[in-house]
């Protein structure tokens, strides 16, 4: 242990630092001699910073005149009441820095390290703040004989979110039931404090919003998309946008929306006259995924023997004839479902 005493008058102070960087510090005072006020702590209003980041916290001492002796700067945590060392200067013992603290802080003014130091200036340096940084911290010089002079300063730690968007399921299917369901959502993740979420499509629907507080004091904030999955939404795009305080993200998926066929016969055109030759068929299926299988039949009837099938396509070979009347149906199926259309193929006499 090592000390330094001094008696001034009606002042006795003693400055006592221990090996392992504890300090103590013993004033008596019966009042300070005339002449001797005005002296001050400046420091920073407020401060700030990103988790990772390097941040100052100022420590200016205004002295009076005639000036008073500066005997130890003490810098201070304050933790639910409690005030917990950080870093000591002292002019004869040197700088001194807690365990928690050796790596990450420093005093800013080199003159502060130098053998004789001049410490009017104890401003201290976060290379990389880490989020139990933030809290009220004290800047307390001990002088001779005006005793002791403090303030303090708020230290404000932020954490940037991470922010993730997905489809709520990889696979969305159009159903009959019309059931709203979650499509899309979006996640910001370990922020502080916590982001904001909008979005923006041309797709109707709800939002639902939940804020979770994490263990560590960061927030993470999940949104949910929620519509009927139809056709019409398939190939839409959903838009995220994250706000982290004036910071904006977007991030955007498209839906992938999954649906039975829907299904037009094509191809006959009102005139299909006798011995017009090789009229054709087509049956046109919008599905998602695509149509992996299609069959053509007649109703009450079946399918004439000069007709030939190629994927989705009927052709009758060699002239129209009384034979090709009737209702043709097409059934498209794909994984989700079959559907079906149809046409009703009447011949004429002769060219319109």
């Amino acid at each position: 242990m090592f000390a330094e005493c001094e008696q001034l008058n009606a002042v006795s102070l003693c400055v006592c630092v221990f090996v392992h960087g504890s300090v103590c510090v013993s004033l008596t005072s019966s009042a300070s001699p005339p002449g001797i006020n005005g002296q001050t702590v400046e420091m920073d209003d407020g401060k700030s910073g990103y988790v990772g980041s390097r941040v100052d916290l100022l420590c200016r001492f205004i002295n009076s005149s005639p000036p008073v002796k500066i005997s130890q700067v003490t810098w201070q945590k304050l933790v639910n009441g409690t005030k917990q060392n950080v870093a000591i200067a002292n002019p004869s013992l040197g700088v001194s820095v807690a365990p928690p603290y050796r790596d990450r802080v420093t005093f800013k003014n080199a003159a502060v390290r130098r053998r004789t130091p001049t410490l009017e200036d104890t401003t201290i340096t976060f290379s990389s703040l880490r989020l139990f940084d933030e809290a009220t911290y004290i800047c307390e010089y001990t002088t001779f004989p005006a005793g002791n002079r403090e303030n303090t300063v708020n230290l404000t730690v932020y954490v940037r979110p991470t922010t993730q968007m997905s489809l709520s399921t990889p696979t969305l299917v159009a159903r009959s039931s019309n059931l709203k369901t979650p499509v899309a959502t979006c996640i910001s993740s370990n922020g502080k404090p916590p982001g904001t979420i909008r979005w923006e499509t041309r797709v109707p629907g709800e939002v639902t919003t939940r804020e979770y507080r994490n263990s560590d004091g960061t927030f993470t904030v999940q949104s949910d998309y929620i519509l009927v999955p139809s056709k019409e939404t398939h190939k839409e795009t959903l838009t995220c946008v994250t706000t982290y305080n004036e910071e904006v993200y977007t991030d955007s998926v498209t839906l992938d929306i999954q649906y039975e066929p829907d299904v037009l016969v094509d191809g006959f055109d009102g005139n299909w006259y006798l011995n017009r030759d090789n009229v054709q068929l087509s049956c046109i299926a919008d599905a998602n995924p695509a149509v992996s299988l299609y069959q053509w039949r007649v109703i009450n009837g079946t399918i004439p023997s000069n007709a030939e099938t190629r994927d989705n396509v009927l052709t009758f070979k060699g002239p129209v004839t009384y034979d090709l009347q009737g209702i043709y149906v097409c059934d498209a199926t794909n994984s989700i479902g079959t559907r079906s259309g149809s046409v009703e193929v009447k011949t004429r006499f002769c060219l319109l």
